[in-house]
């Protein structure tokens, strides 16, 4: 065992572990090393929008996943992808900006007792690294930039833009929506984004925009005091007590190149591995709930029941509704021809249906009139196929995809076995409120109020899936369960919280409670999920963070 030692160690090349990588090292006097399990982003579907499609199930760039069977989806497993490659989730993710709602962050406040993570704190850490489409050498008081200026920026790394394309089926739905109460919105990051609308994208003319473009390279890549590893599994924390019973984080050690490397960290090591690689890794160190701990003949050093507790994911109802007399990617994408098409735009203009992300246009509404806030949010897509990998339908369609922004529904991350290298086992336990149940049933009900509309009837659309035959409440939520699947934005499992909070792991400045000299920077310590999705807030967290190791905090 070779042994070597830096001042920060980052286990996860992912969204927030670039960020970080980036802003700690560029103080030359701390030597930073960011520690990546998959390989190099230079796979060229990572890059190609509708690269997704190839880069999801793919052991080259996805870690491979799968849920336990679930209950609230009646016995069925899900796939769950997470990325593995330089980027994480951001280099197979649907690349969405979405910053969640107003709401989010002041209610983290409130739970972690800390005014850092109010709503009004957060925005300046989302705008520290935002460079807006919109923004492009515009100066203030041009065309009412002033307003949108408070909520936005330009001249950071990560790069916003409108997407490139247009479909009639869109359109339509959009004014369906407008039909049916739901507000036009051009913006979704201002702290509300209730209203309908396209979406904007991490993509940079054309090409996805991923963390270690924005983040890496050039800049971080040439500092002398970086280091990058590739595939190099994380094993374990290495943990002491010191003389008066503290417990703190030394260190790691890394299975790389056919060698164990015992690593040392002079200052800090942070967990960015995500929200199912970083309980995992807690918890095969020792942190975690001491009876799960013990089954699988690990030592309790830190007996932590919240470690891999509190998931909380984006469960989506698939909708899917045939048209006629208008085109979609169904049969636009069937012929050879079609797709040569297809090809050749992109090759030309960068646009089309290979600029794709993976859902196109926006709606954020109210699944009934009791809700102060909106509380479901739709994904739109100008295709439908009968599950994510299946070949396109062979007739024209379109999807409505629904989710509950804030689930009540609670699930797990626990480890297998005290291997890194076997699969924890993922259960998210979806559906298992009645709250959550009704509110599938009422979403199903407001997308087919949408699709009644007079802007929808030029093209007769007739429900294909779950089918116009369920109406009840119990019908439809068991349809739901049926039908629905992740939206891929695993949150909470080692959630912030107060000290005095037993199911806490990290404390307001992200400091796993109870070990010295380790933090955790990922989605795993949302206590709650945003209202959107995840991609961009967990920026938004490594921002803050960054901030807080540089100043000893």
């Amino acid at each position: 065992m070779s042994d070597v030692e830096f001042d920060y160690v980052i286990v996860g090349a992912g969204t927030a572990g670039c960020l970080l990588a980036n802003r700690l090292s560029a103080n030359s006097s701390n030597r930073v090393l960011l520690i990546e399990a998959g390989g190099k982003d230079n796979y060229h579907w990572i890059h190609i929008p509708v690269g997704y499609l190839y880069c999801i199930g793919n052991a080259r760039t996805d870690w491979l996943y799968s849920t336990e069977p679930d209950q609230g989806l009646n016995g069925r497993v899900l796939r769950y992808p997470r990325g593995k490659a330089l980027g994480g989730c951001s280099s197979i993710n649907g690349m969405i900006y979405m910053r969640g709602q107003a709401r989010d962050y002041d209610h983290w406040a409130a739970l972690s007792g800390d005014d850092a993570w109010s709503w009004k704190s957060c925005l300046h850490d989302f705008q520290a690294h935002e460079s807006h489409y919109r923004l492009d050498g515009v100066g203030p008081g041009a065309a009412g930039n002033d307003q949108f200026a408070k909520f936005h920026a330009a001249g950071g790394e990560w790069r916003v833009e409108k997407q490139r394309l247009r479909w009639d089926i869109l359109e339509a739905f959009s004014k369906a929506a407008q039909q049916a109460g739901i507000p036009a919105t051009d913006d979704f990051n201002q702290g509300d984004n209730e209203g309908v609308g396209y979406f904007e994208v991490n993509q940079k003319n054309g090409w996805r925009w991923n963390a270690a473009k924005a983040f890496l390279r050039p800049v971080c890549m040439s500092r002398p005091n970086f280091t990058l590893w590739t595939l190099s599994q994380t094993d374990r924390l290495q943990l002491e007590r010191l003389p008066d019973g503290r417990l703190k984080c030394v260190g790691l050690t890394v299975r790389r190149g056919g060698q164990v490397v015992a690593v040392k960290a002079r200052k800090e090591v942070v967990l960015s591995a995500g929200s199912i690689g970083t309980p995992q890794l807690l918890q095969l160190s020792g942190i975690g709930p001491g009876e799960l701990l013990q089954r699988h003949g690990i030592e309790v050093l830190a007996d932590r029941p919240g470690v891999g507790a509190n998931l909380q994911d984006h469960l989506q109802i698939r909708t899917v509704f045939k048209v006629h007399g208008v085109k979609t990617l169904n049969v636009m994408a069937a012929s050879l021809w079609g797709k040569a098409m297809i090809g050749l735009e992109y090759a030309v203009k960068r646009s089309g249906p290979m600029s794709m992300a993976p859902s196109q246009l926006g709606a954020f509404t109210r699944s009934d009139s009791s809700q102060a806030f909106a509380n479901i949010e739709y994904h739109v897509q100008p295709l439908s196929l009968e599950a994510f990998g299946e070949p396109l339908h062979g007739f024209n369609a379109f999807t409505a995809s629904v989710c509950n922004l804030n689930p009540g529904s609670r699930g797990t991350v626990q480890i297998k076995s005290p291997r890194a290298e076997d699969a924890p086992a993922i259960a998210p336990n979806y559906l298992s409120t009645e709250e959550d149940r009704k509110v599938a049933a009422d979403s199903l009900r407001i997308t087919r109020r949408i699709v009644a509309q007079p802007a929808m009837s030029a093209y007769l659309p007739e429900e294909y899936k779950p089918g116009v035959q369920f109406q009840s409440d119990e019908e439809l939520a068991r349809l739901a369960g049926d039908i629905a699947t992740t939206i891929f934005h695993p949150v909470g499992t080692a959630k912030m919280g107060r000290p005095n909070d037993r199911e806490a792991v990290v404390d307001a400045h992200l400091k796993v409670i109870g070990v010295e000299g380790l933090r955790v920077v990922d989605a795993s310590i949302m206590p709650t999920i945003t209202s959107g999705n995840t991609n961009s807030p967990t920026l938004m967290i490594a921002e803050k963070a960054a901030r807080w190791i540089l100043a000893g905090v």
